[in-house]
C-alpha cells in the first residue's frame, strides 16, 4: 500500500512510521513543512533508506492508496501558544487532503481527531450516544482546539461517499514523548529523573493512554477493513486513575509526590475528570487493543528512565 503521512514531524506520526518500518512493507511518503528535519530523523533512527520525505508542494502529484493526516498539536502548552490559528491550520491541511480524496475517490483518508471534539464536559466517560457540547454563546480559548476538530469531522461526514475515517485520540504516551512537555506522566518522569517532589492536585482524574503498538494496530485495522466513512474513538484494554498511576510510579520508580490544593499543570482544553471513551466502534473494524493504560505506560517509562540512566553513566 502507498501511504502519505501528512505532518510527519509530529511525535505520534514518527511513532507510527517506526511501527510501519518494523511491521509492514507498506511504502510511506512523508510530508512536512520541514522535510529536511524528517530526513535527519529517519537517518537517526536508521530507516532513511526506507522512506522519502517531501514538501507539501509535490503531494498532489503522487498516487496514494491512503492519506493519514497528523497535522495538529499534541503539546497542551503549544495549544495555548497557537491560539485561534489552530482553526486555520486544521482547515488548511484538511482541505489539502480532502481535495486529494475527491480527485482519487478510492484513496482512504484517516484524520487524527481528538476526544476534545466532544467538548469540555467529561464528568463521565463518553460513549457512542454522547453528544458534543459546545458553549456556543460563551466560547473561550479552551474550546478552540476541540471545535476545530469537530468542524473537520462534520466536513468529513458530509462527504458520505468518500472513505474517510476520523480517529479521536484521547491520551497517548510513548518513549519519544518530550519529557519537558506539561503532561501528567511527564511531570512524574521529570520528578523521578531529577529526584524532586512532584506537586499534584487533589483532583480525581481517569485517563486512557494509548500505546504506539495499539495505535499501529488501530490504523492497520482501519486500512484493512472495507472502506467506510466513519469515526472511531481510540481506547486501550483499560483506563487508569491518577491515584493508581501515582501509586504504580511510586512503587516502580520511587516517585515522590505531594498533594496540594493547586497545581501548575497546563490545562489547555478544559478540565476533564474522566477523559476517555467507552465507545467501542473501532472493534467493528477488527481493532483489539493488546495493552492496558498502565501496561503501556510502564513499558515506555522503563525505557525512558533506563536510557536516562545509561546516558548519565
Amino acid at each position: 500500500m502507498q501511504i502519505a503521512i501528512l505532518g510527519a514531524t509530529s511525535q505520534i506520526a514518527k511513532d507510527l512510521i517506526v511501527s510501519f518500518s518494523t511491521a509492514s512493507n507498506d511504502a510511506l511518503h512523508l510530508f512536512a513543512r520541514r522535510p529536511d528535519e524528517v530526513t535527519q530523523w529517519l537517518d537517526a533512527v536508521g530507516i532513511k533508506a526506507r522512506y522519502i520525505a517531501s514538501d507539501y508542494a509535490v503531494f498532489a502529484g503522487h498516487e496514494f492508496d491512503a492519506v493519514i493526516n497528523f497535522i495538529g498539536v499534541g503539546n497542551p502548552a503549544l495549544v495555548v501558544e497557537m491560539g485561534a490559528s489552530i482553526f486555520d491550520i486544521t482547515h488548511q491541511f484538511d482541505g489539502i487532503a480532502m481535495d486529494y480524496v475527491r480527485q482519487h475517490p478510492t484513496c482512504r483518508y484517516i484524520f487524527l481527531s481528538s476526544g476534545a471534539a466532544y467538548g469540555a464536559q467529561f464528568t463521565e466517560p463518553v460513549s457512542i450516544t454522547t453528544p458534543a457540547l459546545v458553549p456556543i454563546n460563551t466560547l473561550s480559548p479552551q474550546d478552540w482546539y476541540g471545535v476545530a476538530k469537530l468542524y473537520a469531522e462534520c466536513r468529513h461526514r458530509a462527504q458520505a461517499a468518500l472513505p474517510i475515517i476520523d480517529i479521536r485520540i484521547f491520551n497517548y504516551f510513548s518513549r519519544s514523548q518530550d519529557i519537558a512537555a506539561r503532561f501528567l506522566i511527564t511531570d512524574m518522569l521529570r520528578a523521578i529523573r531529577d529526584q524532586t517532589v512532584m506537586q499534584t492536585s487533589v483532583d480525581h482524574i481517569t485517563r486512557d493512554f494509548l500505546h504506539p503498538t495499539d495505535f499501529y494496530g488501530l490504523v492497520s485495522a482501519l486500512l484493512s477493513a472495507p472502506p467506510a466513512n466513519a469515526v472511531v474513538d481510540a481506547y486501550t484494554r483499560a483506563p487508569i486513575s491518577k491515584s493508581a498511576l501515582l501509586a504504580a510510579m511510586q512503587e516502580q520508580f520511587g516517585l515522590q509526590y505531594e498533594v496540594a490544593a493547586t497545581t501548575t499543570s497546563v490545562n489547555a482544553t478544559g478540565g476533564k475528570p474522566h477523559y476517555y471513551s467507552l465507545n467501542r466502534r473501532a472493534a467493528d473494524f477488527g481493532y483489539q487493543p493488546s495493552l492496558t493504560s498502565l501496561e503501556g505506560i510502564m513499558q515506555e517509562a522503563h525505557i525512558m528512565l533506563f536510557d536516562r540512566y545509561n546516558n548519565r553513566h
